[in-house]
């Protein structure tokens, strides 16, 4: 099973794949565990920086997928399924809400924004992070 994670500088590998070589991610010795490191990282982050990103700039989903791509230097990628299928599961658990919006004579766009509930989560979430980091780098940082 692939997944709909992507990292990389230039390129965009598939890790779970064949086409992951760690070189994509910037070291030169191909180990495919290093892929899945990098997609168990990402599945703890994808929702809570769609999240950020929704609260700041309320928007389509692909706009949230290249501000995420901008903000992290083209390092985080995610494919449009790993986009809608967050934003599925974000409006179902109450979190955002979903509007249609005209872009042009006869397209549509579901815009997303962030509820009240989603916007406690996101507070609870960031605060937590900021804890979780602290606590990260006071263990690999040297002494």
């Amino acid at each position: 099973m692939t997944t709909d994670y992507s990292i990389g500088y230039g390129s965009t590998p598939q890790y779970g794949t064949d086409a992951l070589t760690v070189g994509d991610i910037m070291n030169p010795v191909a180990d495919p565990s290093v892929g899945q490191y990098i997609n168990l990282l990402l599945r703890g982050v994808v929702e809570p920086l769609m999240l950020f990103i929704i609260d700041e700039l309320p928007s389509h989903g692909y706009s949230i997928a290249k501000e995420i791509e901008r903000r992290s230097s083209g390092y985080l990628k995610l494919t449009a399924s790993t986009v809608y299928t967050a934003l599925r599961r974000l409006e179902a658990e109450g979190l955002v809400l979903s509007t249609w919006q005209s872009v042009a004579k006869s397209q549509r766009r579901r815009s997303y924004q962030l509820t009240d509930k989603g916007k406690r989560l996101l507070k609870a979430q960031l605060s937590e992070w900021e804890r979780f980091s602290v606590a990260t780098e006071r263990v690999v940082a040297s002494d």
